[in-house]
């Protein structure tokens, strides 16, 4: 008969031994991790369906970056056309491929209006746009290259009201993203 110290000592490898398995399983589930900007950033990372171009800039930026357009912002919706990959479209119950071949090129048309292409031009500037005139835009809706002046001074498709809310560094976030992304020809 064991003693009651022998039973604990037994219990207690029990449980160290079935920790490793725990984990396993654990790391298999989604999990949705304490909410913080680092989280936020390796997140971005492991969801961008496209290789970015990293050296000699802010990976923490880049990181929050994709965070914002991938998982919050849902620029591929209007910016990728056609957003998914042939057979991957998750609204018809296809596991998720993101059409990395035009991945944000624009081209989407809604009406009169066609969806700008976000990828970097040939100086590396997104939508071939300076950081300030990336935040007026957002800011108040108003487009460098508007293309519609008898419509509305204004983006109409554009969700600028909602964005326009957004801080200063993660404006910062989605452009130094944006200029982190391979650059496509718009279709």
């Amino acid at each position: 008969m064991r003693s009651l110290r022998g039973w604990l000592i037994l219990a207690l490898l029990g449980v160290v031994c079935a920790l490793p398995a725990l984990d396993r399983t654990a790391a298999a589930q989604p999990t949705n991790p304490p909410d913080s900007e680092q989280n936020r950033i390796v997140r971005g990372f492991l969801i961008a369906p496209v290789k970015l171009k990293v050296r000699g800039r802010d990976r923490n930026l880049i990181g929050l970056g994709s965070y914002i357009v991938n998982a919050q912002g849902g620029c591929n919706d209007c910016h990728t056309n056609p957003p998914y990959a042939e057979g991957g479209d998750p609204f018809q119950g296809q596991p998720e491929q993101i059409n990395t071949e035009g991945y944000l090129a624009g081209g989407v048309e809604f009406g009169p209006f066609v969806s700008r292409n976000l990828t970097p031009g040939e100086h590396g500037l997104p939508a071939g746009m300076l950081f300030r005139d990336f935040k007026r835009t957002i800011r108040t809706g108003h487009d460098l290259k508007n293309l519609h002046p008898h419509i509305s001074p204004l983006l109409q498709v554009m969700p600028w009201p909602v964005y326009r809310h957004m801080t200063d560094r993660d404006l910062k976030a989605v452009y130094e993203y944006l200029r982190a992304i391979p650059s496509i020809e718009s279709p």
